[in-house]
């Protein structure tokens, strides 16, 4: 039978007064190596229905050749635009439960928005099944706990987009009101923290989590995925 995996996405369009949305490289690629790979992929967003997309990861030399064909493929799209919403009943369902970057996670992967998420990603990595995160995906961890009410991070291996990275796109100060620092949340609550060089690829398997750090990390963070899966 073939494994099933939950493709996460933001519903967010607006971090305060900065546009943004899902990163669209951090969905496809990973969409592409599951597909690839045999898997039944559904794709999800905390709101449901249409995902807004960052116009960003839309424009060169970000907008990745797997994301260009994600775009134009109708049945990948056409889900995307069709996006289920995130329910807390999803936890156990699937093989593995994967959240994608963007800025648009610092408002809703995290606080009240993100209840249902949340309980997807315990109940998930309570079954013993795959959590993955790319980028600003891990987000989605850092309030999440193990079924002992400590952090679900805690003594765990784990990356995300950098500090550094944050600020070399200018939003260190534009994501404080919401989410705050990626890479501190997850530190703050125990996770251990790695990253590679700013813009290059860096993925860590803590058992059954798995973590991409950047928009260059989604290719190699799926295929680590796909490892863990087998």
């Amino acid at each position: 039978m073939a494994k099933k995996v939950l493709l996460v996405s933001t519903s967010a369009g607006q971090m305060g007064e900065h546009p943004t949305g899902l990163w669209i490289s951090e969905l496809a690629e990973p969409h592409t190596v599951f597909t690839k790979a045999g898997f039944d992929v559904t794709i999800a967003s905390i709101a449901g229905g249409a995902v807004p997309i960052d116009a960003g990861s839309l424009a060169e030399p970000f907008f990745a050749p797997d994301a260009k064909a994600f775009m134009h493929d109708a049945k990948a799209f056409g889900a995307l635009s069709h996006s289920v919403k995130v329910d807390a009943s999803m936890a156990g369902q699937y093989d593995a439960v994967c959240l994608c970057g963007g800025h648009g996670t610092c408002v809703d992967f995290y606080g009240p928005a993100a209840a249902a998420l949340k309980a997807v990603v315990e109940g998930t990595y309570a079954a013993g099944k795959v959590v993955g995160a790319v980028c600003h995906g891990p987000i989605g961890l850092i309030e999440a706990t193990k079924p002992d009410g400590t952090p679900l991070v805690a003594g765990l291996e784990v990356t995300c987009f950098s500090d550094v990275e944050e600020e070399q796109v200018g939003q260190t100060e534009a994501v404080k009101p919401f989410s705050g620092s990626n890479e501190q949340g997850l530190t703050g609550k125990g996770g251990k923290y790695s990253k590679g060089d700013p813009w290059t690829s860096h993925v860590v398997v803590s058992g059954n989590l798995v973590t991409g750090q950047n928009p260059q990390s989604a290719e190699a963070f799926a295929e680590a995925v796909v490892k863990a899966l087998a």
